[in-house]
């Protein structure tokens, strides 16, 4: 559990170094030094005015404001660059094959969905907190390099779930490509080629939960049917047996086990 979350603080730490492209661009940088005297200082980013307290002006660093909107912006990294899409999908399908309703709750799957999205990613935050990270708070790199290094193992594993299709199409909406390498590949384009390839990947493996589901209510109303039992629901009689053949084959460690072995490693 201690190394569960060791895993989600550091992938939180990635995840934010990973979504301040904007930030990137105003790393501290010292100015060229001339040959004889030693370098200047590197100049502090201004502050900005965000309100005023009577007549006085309140002001913010400007690191700290840059800092505030990367944060706002992690639940979208945590949604939209991780395992978290493909795994909360299937989950939530799982659920509605079943037939159970809100049973388990929204807050039981968010909270499975974390966790396992937290060990798939794992070795991902793991190379992401030694390549850039580690370096950056022991100040042997600067934000934009380290931002950089922080995000090539993201990138790797994105890349590795992407579906070729995916990406050249929107590489052509962006009027972007062919690319020579994947460092070559902008992140909106990746962005958005992993998201739609995850959503078609999650629904695939929804489709093969769905079959077995599927079966046991056709029987179900085929037998009710030839009872003349019309006016009972199929639906009501076959979640038990549902429910039974899924707990009967340990239906829970197959789907979290198969969806943690669905992802391709980077």
């Amino acid at each position: 559990m201690s190394r569960l979350l060791r895993s989600l603080r550091l992938g939180l730490l990635a995840l934010l170094l990973a979504a301040l492209p904007v930030a990137s661009a105003f790393a501290q940088a010292a100015p060229a030094a001339p040959a004889a005297p030693p370098a200047a200082p590197a100049k502090p980013l201004p502050s900005v005015t965000v309100g005023k307290i009577g007549d006085e002006p309140v002001s913010l660093p400007m690191q700290v404001l840059l800092l505030m909107t990367g944060i706002t912006l992690l639940p979208a990294a945590l949604l939209g660059l991780t395992a978290f899409t493909r795994i909360i999908i299937v989950l939530g399908l799982l659920r509605q094959a079943l037939g159970t309703g809100q049973t388990p709750s929204n807050q039981v799957l968010l909270a499975l969905a974390l966790f396992l999205t937290a060990m798939v990613m794992m070795p991902v935050f793991d190379q992401a907190w030694a390549a850039g990270i580690a370096p950056y708070l022991d100040d042997e790199l600067d934000f934009r390099s380290a931002a950089a290094a922080a995000a090539q193992p993201l990138r790797g594993f994105m890349l590795a779930q992407i579906r070729e299709t995916d990406l050249m199409t929107f590489a052509g909406l962006s009027n972007s490509g062919p690319y020579a390498s994947a460092n070559d590949v902008p992140f909106s384009v990746l962005a958005a080629s992993f998201l739609t390839s995850e959503l078609k990947t999650a629904f695939e493996i929804a489709f093969l939960i769905y079959i077995p589901f599927v079966i046991i209510d056709l029987v179900v109303a085929s037998v009710l049917m030839s009872m003349g039992m019309m006016m009972l629901s199929p639906m009501l009689v076959s979640a038990p047996f549902k429910i039974l053949l899924f707990v009967l084959v340990d239906g829970w460690v197959l789907v979290v086990g198969s969806l943690a072995a669905s992802f391709n490693p980077a």
